[in-house]
């Protein structure tokens, strides 16, 4: 059984769990930024296939399938989950977003970024997505703009998919 965050402080554990822990925060993991992400169910699927530990992060209670997918509760506040997942995604680690600001920070500590659409967020595209963001911030202010992003689409969900086995199977090659 993998390390969990409801898990008692270490002092409480036994020292059977303690090899498991290490294990656990060494493999690969994949954050889920939750809160309306559309793809969970997916993302599920392929961390079994490839048996990767999930940390869904929301700001209210999810049902996970259990197994090495866990639930991580984020304390109130507009961005206690993206503090979160922020915080503990690093190098080797995959994140699932739409937030472009989250991407940007997740990047910089060297985790891939994927958003629910399959678009890779890189260190080469992130600047010009940030800058996108903020353009469409600033019409949608003056009111030169209206409305959000394309719904999400079937296609949408199967580039997705493609995209996250492709980075899982870059990642696992790259050790």
């Amino acid at each position: 059984m993998p390390f969990r965050a409801t898990s008692p402080p270490r002092r409480y554990r036994p020292a059977a769990f303690l090899h498991l822990e290490c294990y656990a925060l060494s493999m690969l993991t994949v954050f889920i930024d939750a809160d309306g992400c559309p793809v969970k169910e997916e993302t599920y699927k392929v961390a079994a296939r490839y048996q990767l530990r999930v940390i869904v992060v929301a700001n209210h209670n999810l049902i996970t399938p259990g197994g090495l997918v866990e639930s991580l509760l984020a304390p109130p506040g507009p961005d206690a989950a993206d503090d979160l997942i922020a915080e503990r995604a690093e190098k080797g680690d995959i994140v699932i977003t739409a937030d472009i600001l989250l991407a940007d920070r997740c990047v910089k500590r060297g985790a891939r970024v994927l958003s629910p659409k399959g678009e890779e967020f890189t260190e080469d595209s992130i600047g010009s997505a940030v800058s996108d963001r903020e353009l469409m911030k600033s019409l949608r202010e003056i009111g030169a703009v209206r409305g959000g992003p394309a719904p999400f689409e079937k296609k949408d969900r199967s580039r997705f998919l493609g995209k996250l086995d492709q980075i899982v199977q870059a990642i696992k090659r790259s050790g």
